[in-house]
């Protein structure tokens, strides 16, 4: 499975697979077959790729150290690119399907509603992100304040739950958020276990350090 997550190609074949979600709703919009209400399938659409990824992207590290995927962390950046990228594709199709690209009446709705507060809120914290995840820019940074920044993609997660969760609260309908809602709660439940582990694990070192 190294080998294969290794290969030259796999970044190109991850980045056409990732592009097929805006394709396929490129298609739909072309063609007309995103059902009755084209706008809310193209909101709602996107939203859910952004979760997606994000789940997909948080999920990296576990699957890494737990299978010994070491060649799943080449691929971790792009995940949180696309993650980004759908993301701004939601908050476009809201700016201009929902609010005809209306800079005021965007910027007076967006503190008037929760869900749609949050989710900028979860754009703008992903924006840093996505514009230094190339290697100029962990060198700039350095590799423990990069890792420090990189965090923040939890509570981009967080956030998106939160949006999503007021998004659906409206119709009762939280079957689908309780999917994305345990997933996280996993990831996010390992990431403490293991920085626990860490701790309890360098505690008798730099115990015997100070002594």
């Amino acid at each position: 499975m190294n080998k294969l997550l290794l290969h030259p190609a796999a970044k190109p074949l991850l980045f056409a697979l990732a592009l097929l979600p805006f394709a396929h709703l490129l298609w739909g919009t072309v063609a007309n077959t995103l059902g009755a209400n084209p706008a809310e399938a193209l909101i709602r659409s996107t939203g859910d790729w952004v979760l997606r990824f994000l789940c997909l992207t948080l999920a990296i590290t576990p699957l890494r150290e737990a299978f010994g995927l070491t060649g799943l962390a080449r691929l971790r950046r792009m995940l949180g690119n696309f993650a980004f990228f759908y993301g701004l594709l939601h908050f476009t199709c809201y700016a201009w399907l929902d609010m005809g690209l209306d800079l005021r009446a965007i910027i007076a709705d967006i503190p008037k509603r929760p869900f749609i507060l949050v989710g900028t809120l979860a754009l703008l914290l992903m924006a840093p992100l996505a514009a230094t995840s190339f290697n100029r820019a962990i060198k700039a940074l350095g590799a423990a304040r990069w890792k420090r920044l990189h965090r923040v993609v939890y509570a981009t997660a967080l956030l998106g739950l939160l949006h999503f969760f007021w998004m659906r609260a409206g119709k009762n309908d939280f079957g689908e958020w309780t999917v994305y809602a345990v997933v996280v709660a996993v990831l996010l439940g390992w990431r403490v276990r293991q920085a626990l582990r860490r701790r309890a694990a360098a505690g008798p070192r730099g115990a015997r350090a100070t002594s």
